[in-house]
């Protein structure tokens, strides 16, 4: 099967490159994606195409119109419509993992202050933000998907495992990696990885999995972290 996802944007020069190199472009030429990147100017209103209003009520900045998104998304309503948005549920592995696993697809860039709330509620089935902070637009965070859901399809990445045992499968931020020298500068590598004792360097992965989500993903340990009995 092959996975189609589309790219509804305001800026479609910005998808240029980031999809023809490296994996993506790899999985493309191979046709374990395709790729569909669509401008929605071409459907704005007007002799100008006109994308964009000012906000009813009142405010500052503008908001992308509800006329051209709906008929950009028209074609494509068979396809799983995700909006970029500040407003939408920060995007987690899960949600890749979900997402991996639809035919296609269609990622929308919101730009401005955001889209009229009418195609949020309409025309979308989800709504995805890339994080807590701000940006010009949806663009950086429709590539991250892109790459968060390319790499988890059959035949792209070399070996399978390396998107198992990974950061976040199991609610934890992955160990320290090391190779060739074992000695830089002074700077050496944990004897452990060195002592071919494979039980070992299992429990060490584990145990600096656990310490580094401790100290630098509290949030996450929080969530995975075992209360101790109180006995």
């Amino acid at each position: 099967m092959t996975v189609k996802i589309s790219v509804i944007t305001m800026f479609p020069e910005f998808f240029d490159s980031p999809l023809a190199i490296s994996l993506v472009g790899r999985a493309r030429e191979a046709g374990i994606v395709e790729f569909e990147v669509i401008a929605l100017r071409e459907y704005g209103l007007g002799r100008h195409h006109t994308l964009d209003g000012a906000p009813f009520g009142g405010g500052a900045g503008l908001v992308m119109r509800i006329e051209p998104l709906a008929a950009a998304i028209e074609p494509l309503n068979d396809s799983h419509k995700v909006l970029l948005s500040a407003a939408g549920h920060r995007l987690t592995q899960s949600m890749l993992d979900r997402l991996a696993q639809i035919e296609h697809v269609t990622l929308v860039c919101g730009r401005y202050e955001g889209v009229d709330e009418r195609a949020a509620e309409h025309l979308m089935d989800e709504e995805v933000s890339l994080g807590d902070y701000g940006l010009l637009g949806g663009e950086v965070g429709a590539l991250a998907i892109v790459e968060g859901v390319v790499r988890l399809l059959p035949g792209v990445v070399g070996n399978p495992e390396s998107v198992v045992h990974e950061s976040f499968r199991d609610g934890l931020v992955e160990e320290p990696h090391y190779t060739r020298p074992a000695q830089f500068q002074g700077w050496g590598v944990p004897e452990v990885l060195l002592s071919g004792n494979h039980e070992r360097v299992a429990e060490w992965r584990q145990e600096q999995r656990e310490r580094r989500t401790r100290e630098r993903r509290p949030d996450l340990w929080k969530e995975v972290a075992v209360p101790e009995d109180p006995q």
